[in-house]
């Protein structure tokens, strides 16, 4: 079950209130400071002027290559690789004696140890999945389709719709169960219905690959099958919302009855459904977020004979469990998923694999004693410092907004009162008590594990709002903002070089982490998470804004989309505005406020000039070396399609064109290539 966004003692758990007027201030930095900016991928032939981010990053773009296992490299994917290396560390340095170790280590183990013992796993073949299977092949009506797309969401098996557990946007305080469109094979629904010549071949290789996968189950009409599944598959794409329509949480928030949801998607068995997901008696209502898509799926199930919905079903099995099978199919899913769909040319090494895997299954036990040995207590102070000083520039600025009214800053001020910050893991951690992980039974593992986490979800129903709980583990290198709890959260492996680096001084830092918080805290502001009140509630639009509030923000961010959308990474490929806007928003905004907050941590003081740079420099210079990085053609494309995040070189680019400080760190005029006139700058904060 996916719930939302966009996982020791001395917690770093912290919801950081205001300082009062005058306290804001540096956090001790140390007496040797590093500048915090990497100078040996400079590259001064190029001028700052002309292309800030090749000269930030010119020299690691022309000689560093993309490792062959992966789609992508850059900094994101290198603090990756580093979080990988060091969880190997912990889980072959656990006790070796079983009665050293307790329950969750042991877990950690034994879940590792079913994925690495490749012989067993070469034995068992496909054998695992025999009863999934004969529970698809006994199917003999169409009315029973329902319950077996309940039993594939418990298992995590991708189906045409599926369910989740989150805060109901309409009552914050409460739980509700949501459906949603999916079932889809390829990456979007562009992939089935355009038709460029990138997405043509593509649908060809996915025929070819599903004829293989399913020849090796002894399929004697996987041809045909194949094609039936494309034909099925593009039916449904025709059907579904957008990655931009999906973005409107307005459109997507549909409050049903459980007794007009046969109306609403007829041709569905919903008691069957229900009882199957573990939602009935516990429900009164469900949120649909695409109605019109679930309405048509009955006709849709209606028109396709239940062969092709079978062999549909054995598919997904297949494809989602391909990974946790024996060589023959993990090297045909890599082959189609990795090469033909990115452009990756070498699988990832499976110790990379496994651990990524007890991160997703077992990700707060393992990253408990991740924290404990690399997440050190003395850089708390400095990321504290930093995120309060972002709050303080917030504040400050809400009331210097031109396109705010006064009713508005005072709401919005209210809202980011209420803002609750997490910094590195989880107050209180999640307990695994109820997970059986057995020896040897790697598919049997993966099921147990998907359905811990189901069963976790749906058991909230009823029950008061979690407010400690993550959705991100602890090792993970990433963060969100979730409008429903008004909250941040940014895991320990983020806040590592070139992040945040406690041994640099704090211009890199505000740079790079601060910019990248203040994106976060952000999102509560943008077209999306302005929607939402300060508790969570969703309000739509105009939200807490005035309507003409509403028109002036509009305003800005259609130019802001007219400035991505005109990005071309890829020739033939735009950046679409639209579906990237709130995290272009983001990166904008938080750049802007990390300026602020950076000049706030100055107090009456100069910028430091570190290895011949101004503190004004290096902040920009840290934006740009974090999104340093560079993707194979077919991932890129992949991304612009699928991704609500701009590729790294634009977001390295394009938010600094925007900003005042930068032309005046670095003398930018009207007769340099990174010159924007002041008119067409897109200033929010």
């Amino acid at each position: 079950m996916n719930t939302t966004p966009g996982f020791v003692t001395g917690f770093l758990w912290v919801a950081l209130p205001f300082l009062a007027s005058g306290t804001v201030q540096a956090a001790p930095v140390p007496a040797a400071a590093s500048s915090g900016i990497d100078l040996r991928y400079v590259d001064d032939s190029v001028r700052v002027q002309d292309d800030f981010y090749r000269h930030v990053n010119g020299k690691w773009l022309t000689t560093i290559r993309i490792p062959a296992d992966r789609s992508r490299y850059g900094t994101f994917d290198r603090l990756q690789d580093e979080a990988l290396d060091q969880l190997r560390d912990i889980v072959q340095g656990l006790p070796k004696g079983i009665g050293s170790r307790n329950p969750e280590q042991q877990k950690i183990l034994d879940f590792y140890a079913s994925f690495m013992g490749e012989a067993a796993v070469e034995r068992l073949d496909v054998a695992p999945l025999r009863g999934e299977f004969e529970r698809i092949d006994a199917m003999t009506d169409k009315q029973q389709l329902a319950a077996l797309i309940a039993h594939f969401g418990r298992i995590g098996v991708d189906a045409p719709y599926g369910a989740d557990v989150s805060q109901d946007s309409g009552d914050a305080t409460k739980y509700a169960f949501r459906l949603g469109q999916g079932g889809l094979g390829l990456p979007d629904r562009d992939y089935y219905l355009s038709g460029d010549a990138k997405f043509r071949q593509a649908r060809s290789g996915y025929v070819l690959h599903m004829e293989k996968m399913l020849g090796f189950l002894g399929d004697h009409s996987a041809w045909q099958d194949a094609q039936e599944i494309l034909a099925l598959e593009t039916e449904l794409a025709r059907l579904q919302w957008s990655r931009v329509q999906n973005r409107d949480p307005v459109k997507t928030y549909n409050k049903v009855e459980l007794s007009s949801l046969a109306a609403l998607a007829p041709g569905q068995d919903w008691p069957s459904y229900l009882t199957e997901a573990g939602a009935s008696g516990r429900i009164s209502y469900l949120i649909v977020a695409q109605p019109s898509y679930l309405a048509a799926f009955g006709n849709l199930v209606q028109s396709v004979p239940l062969s092709t919905w079978k062999a549909y079903f054995r598919w997904h099995l297949l494809n989602d469990y391909a990974a946790f099978l024996s060589k023959r199919f993990v090297d045909e899913d890599f082959a189609f998923h990795g090469t033909v769909l990115r452009g990756t040319l070498r699988i990832e090494p499976r110790w990379k694999r496994g651990i990524q895997l007890v991160d997703r299954n077992l990700g707060e036990a393992l990253g408990r004693l991740y924290v404990a040995k690399y997440f050190p207590p003395e850089s708390k102070a400095r990321v504290d410092q930093l995120v309060r000083n972002l709050l303080a520039a917030y504040r400050a600025d809400i009331d210097t907004l031109d396109w705010m009214s006064p009713e508005t800053k005072v709401k919005a001020q209210a809202k980011l009162a209420k803002l609750t910050t997490k910094i590195g893991y989880p107050r209180v951690w999640r307990d695994y008590g109820a997970l059986s992980v057995v020896k040897g039974d790697l598919v049997g593992n993966v099921e147990r594990a998907t359905a811990f986490e189901y069963d976790r979800d749906l058991n909230k129903l009823g029950k008061p709002i979690d407010h400690d709980e993550w959705t991100m583990t602890p090792p993970t290198v990433n963060a969100y903002y979730n409008p429903k709890k008004n909250e941040i959260v940014f895991p320990a492996a983020i806040l590592q070089p070139p992040y945040f680096n406690p041994k640099a001084d704090d211009a890199a830092n505000y740079g790079g982490i601060g910019a990248v918080i203040g994106h976060e805290i952000s999102h509560g502001f943008d077209d999306q998470g302005s929607q939402y009140d300060a508790d969570g509630n969703l309000v739509g639009k105009p939200g807490w804004f005035t309507e003409s509030d509403l028109e002036k923000f509009k305003a800005k961010t259609h130019a802001l989309v007219e400035q991505y959308s005109a990005q071309e990474p890829v020739p033939g490929f735009h950046v679409n505005g639209e579906l990237t806007l709130g995290e272009n928003i983001a990166d904008n905004s938080g750049l802007a406020i990390a300026y602020k907050a950076y000049e706030i941590s100055l107090g009456a003081r100069q910028s430091a000039v570190i290895d011949g740079l101004t503190g004004e420099q290096r902040f920009y210079m840290g934006w740009a070396q974090v999104w340093r990085g560079k993707s194979r053609t077919d991932e890129a494309i992949m991304r612009l399609k699928t991704d609500p995040h701009s590729p790294a070189e634009v977001r390295g680019t394009v938010p600094v064109r925007n900003q005042a400080g930068f032309y005046d760190a670095f003398g930018v005029t009207e007769r340099d290539r990174m010159y924007l006139p002041p008119a067409q700058r897109v200033s929010l904060w």
